[in-house]
């Protein structure tokens, strides 16, 4: 198989889970926000299934894509375009901003289940296509990710809002005011793999392990 052909089917079945992971996680924010007070992504018609609505074509599209190809693969990374929040329009807004930061990981773990069903369900009825098997495989591998890495404690990700939401004020406070730089230090402590080592293995493999006690009764029906 050469390469173009292995991109070609890579994209094909990573795809369909990435729309969803990203789709979902912004939208599952927004509503979130506008659970708890604050309108400003239902106004700006952010909470919506339509992925088109949350991709930023240099994040999700270019940037995944000149990685993939500058590091065979070894390293891919992207991000959609967050969902605006206005937290001071929050009814509670530090306690809220915590509901409203866990909401886009919650929707990826909850994917990453479903993913998993799904492919437990295909292989309980013998589907043995390939390809929809490795999407669900992509489907629980992506949400997974994205679930560990928004919940790095460092704003502007969501465990760093979660974080500031968490804290004492005066502690809060001196955390939020790395927001503006927070993007560069989290690029930096990935690049140098600190956020692999220190982070997303440990906390990953936790994630693998409650997937498995939740699909168990589903594993155990297919065998």
């Amino acid at each position: 198989m050469n390469n173009t052909t292995q991109l070609i089917q890579t994209v094909l079945i990573y795809a369909l889970p990435v729309l969803f992971a990203i789709t979902l996680h912004e939208a599952a924010h927004g509503y979130a926000a506008r659970h708890f007070g604050d309108n400003t992504a239902w106004m700006l018609g952010r909470i919506t299934l339509n992925p088109v609505k949350h991709i930023d074509p240099m994040g999700t599209i270019l940037m995944p894509l000149l990685l993939y190809f500058a590091t065979s693969g070894a390293f891919l990374f992207g991000y959609a375009k967050p969902v605006p929040v206005r937290f001071g329009n929050l009814r509670n807004p530090k306690r809220d901003m915590i509901w409203v930061a866990l909401a886009g990981p919650g929707a990826n773990l909850l994917q990453a289940l479903l993913w998993g069903a799904l492919m437990y369900v295909l292989l309980g009825t013998n589907v043995e296509e390939r390809f929809f098997l490795e999407m669900c495989r992509a489907g629980i591998m992506v949400n997974v990710v994205m679930f560990a890495f928004n919940l790095f404690p460092l704003p502007p990700l969501d465990g760093g809002r979660i974080l500031v939401g968490l804290l004492p004020w005066k502690q809060a406070a001196m955390v939020s005011r790395v927001e503006p730089w927070g993007f560069f230090i989290v690029m930096a402590l990935v690049i140098s793999g600190v956020v692999n080592k220190l982070w997303m293995t440990p906390v990953m493999n936790l994630t693998y392990g409650l997937l498995d006690i939740l699909l168990a009764p589903l594993s155990m029906l297919v065998r």
